[in-house]
């Protein structure tokens, strides 16, 4: 009976995390057993195909190629950077790492690495990827903060393999030679530890699981006889059944004799047991329509927009020719594999930014299809641009925007006084950050929504860690720094309290697209450069629609024509220069230098305030904020005569 099938649809698969008073760790694990839901996660890959499958795929697609980083003109940190990448630890690549990260990443929703200081803790000198089920979360200090971490390399059998306490990644404490730097992808109601994206399928892998022991128990220990042996002249003694059982195996079954026999004692012929076997009406369809049950949802949970990408047979059609596969490749890569490396390189960025490396690097992706055409093939189905690609040679055509008619930018020099530069003359302010406000942050901006207020969020936070302190002000009443707005992210307890840190957005190119010097810009887009480059930065109200900030970029129609349908207002913050445009806007995160004693964790408050911001869900959650128009679907053309025109030179 312990060979039937039972799947127990009950099961619960989700997380669970739990501190108890006799361990210093936090358990994290299921319902079957508290504290090894990494070790579940790795035998539902072990033991589903579809599911590993999926994962091996997706984490090779995250890794890419490689990872690279463009030439900087400072030699000195291009070549430190370049030996950097080329060992990491001694034995590996930063892209061998990065391969090792990305698979954990996948599986887990999370990676680890044990970051190495060198001896006078000045520069970060090694990098080594740590297995995420080997790390457990120590409890958060009175702040609220995960300053420590456990490892073990069974934590099955903590007795023989004693967890041992790593201090957790802080370039401010760095005491410590080793830290661990854990992070991964935001999870829902779990402060110290994450969960992987497909976490509502591990109940459909399980499944698939049961069902792959079941049928592999059927073969090996099934109730199929070749011979049926009956003796119907009395039932020999216990000893004597066993003796005949033994002749007839040895003489009757072995590798030279295919089949079994099954052995009964009889009084009578009467008395012949019968045994009846069970048929299952249509096993083999149902088996088939639940494999196909099976695969669908595991597809789904892992948001896969094509089975062919990760090596899964589909009849359906989609994906099964180069253009199609193609395609849902570049859906698969910009909604799950982008969210993916931006995270890896935003956690390296931190790593290198140790360094004094502030070099972006960027990962170079394959796609799934490459052909191989002789010349005349490819000029008659491919643009030169994509011949050159397909080379690998520079697009020698290709500019960073398409250049607005009637405009001559060459000799445009701002002189006329225009809506767009009356508004940045008039709005914004010059960043502060060697005054009263020193940056601590300047990076992308994840997936922040439009509607969410980043800087009330990290002043809220940090309120609620510093409960009873009371501020002084950074500089006399009716001052700029003083000022605030209605983004500043004043304390709610009092009006009479500073806040703590301040955003600001600005707007630059995408610094992780290539583009060829000397590119055209369009006005919008090179009087917005110009500004950044004085220094210029602005409040989200100052540029996204807000109803409270009624002369807000986005309604003066500072870049006409590039809105939906051709319409001159539109979401500046979300489309930026409008099709085809290389730039966005990086968030820059400031702290009144009073913060300094306060003993607040800045990467604790910004990288919870983050997951708070990837948790948000407004009306419309704008996905397009945090790229640049020229990655996204359709090169962020939203006037479809637009994009005709400038996809086609001849329309």
């Amino acid at each position: 009976m312990d060979k039937i099938l039972n799947v127990a649809l009950e099961t619960q698969t989700a997380p669970r995390i739990r501190e108890t008073a006799s361990k210093d760790w936090v358990l994290f694990g299921t319902e079957d057993n508290e504290n090894l839901y990494p070790q579940f996660l790795v035998d539902l890959y072990y033991n589903s195909s579809t599911h590993a499958s999926i994962i091996n795929s997706t984490a090779e697609m995250i890794a890419g190629e490689d990872i690279k980083c463009d030439e900087e003109d400072n030699l000195d940190t291009y070549v430190k950077l370049k030996k950097f990448l080329a060992n990491v630890n001694g034995k590996e690549t930063m892209h061998e790492l990065v391969k090792k990260l990305a698979f954990d990443f996948k599986l887990y929703g999370a990676y680890a690495i044990n970051v190495i200081y060198s001896l006078d803790r000045t520069e970060i000198v090694e990098l080594h990827h740590i297995p995420v089920e080997r790390i457990r979360s120590a409890k958060a200090n009175a702040m609220g903060v995960v300053d420590t971490y456990f490892v073990s390399a069974n934590w099955a059998d903590t007795r023989q393999n004693e967890p041992q306490p790593v201090p957790a990644f802080n370039t401010n404490n760095r005491t410590s030679p080793s830290q661990i730097l854990y992070t991964g992808r935001y999870s829902p109601e779990m402060d110290a530890y994450y969960a992987p994206d497909y976490v509502s399928g591990c109940n459909w892998a399980l499944i698939d699981q049961h069902i792959a022991e079941f049928h592999l128990n059927n073969i090996q220990n099934g109730f199929a006889g070749s011979y049926f042996i009956s003796f119907a002249n009395g039932v020999p003694t216990q000893e004597e059944r066993f003796a005949i059982e033994s002749s007839l195996k040895s003489k009757f079954t072995g590798t030279n004799a295919a089949g079994r026999f099954v052995l009964t004692f009889s009084e009578s012929k009467d008395r012949i047991p019968e045994i009846t076997p069970i048929a299952m009406s249509n096993a083999d369809k149902q088996y088939l329509a639940l494999g196909e049950l099976i695969q669908q949802n595991l597809l789904v949970s892992h948001r896969v927009t094509s089975p062919v990408l990760c090596g899964i047979r589909s009849d359906t059609g989609l994906g099964n020719n180069s253009e199609e596969l193609n395609s849902a490749f570049e859906v698969y890569l910009n909604t799950v594999i982008a969210g993916y490396q931006k995270n890896i390189l935003s956690t390296l960025n931190k790593i290198l930014n140790v360094n004094d490396i502030a070099v972006p690097l960027y990962f170079v992706q394959a796609k799934p299809i490459t052909t191989t055409f002789d010349i005349e093939d490819m000029r008659s189905v491919m643009t030169q641009a994509e011949i050159r690609e397909q080379l690998g040679l520079a697009n020698l055509e290709e500019t960073e925007e398409v250049a607005d008619e009637d405009m001559d930018y060459n000799s445009h020099n701002f002189s006329n006084q225009t809506k767009l530069e009356h508004w940045i003359e008039n709005h914004g302010e010059i960043d502060d950050k060697d005054g009263d406000w020193e940056v601590i942050d300047d990076n992308d901006m994840g997936n922040e929504p439009t509607d969410f207020n980043f800087e009330d969020e990290l002043n809220d936070l940090a309120y609620t860690m510093l409960p009873n302190t009371e501020l002084v002000r950074t500089s006399a009443p009716g001052s700029r720094v003083d000022s605030k707005g209605s983004q500043d992210g004043q304390s709610k307890q009092t009006e009479y309290r500073d806040a703590l840190y301040r955003v600001r957005y600005y707007y630059t190119r995408d610094k992780s697209l290539k583009y060829k010097a000397g590119s055209k810009s369009r006005l919008f887009c090179r009087a917005m450069m110009a500004a950044s480059d004085r220094g210029k930065v602005y409040k989200k109200d100052e540029l996204a629609p807000n109803q409270n900030f009624a002369n807000n970029l986005s309604s003066i129609s500072a870049n006409k024509g590039w809105g939906p349908g051709g319409t001159d207002n539109y979401d500046v913050f979300k489309w930026k220069g409008g099709g085809n445009c290389f730039h966005r806007f990086y968030r820059r995160i400031y702290r009144t230098r009073i913060g300094d004693r306060m003993g607040l964790d800045d990467a604790k408050v910004i990288s919870t305030t983050q997951a708070r911001s990837e948790g948000f869900k407004p009306p419309t959650n704008a996905q397009q904020v945090p790229v640049a128009p020229k990655v996204m679907p359709g090169a962020g053309f939203v006037n479809p005569a637009l994009r005709k025109k400038y996809n086609d030179p001849n329309a």
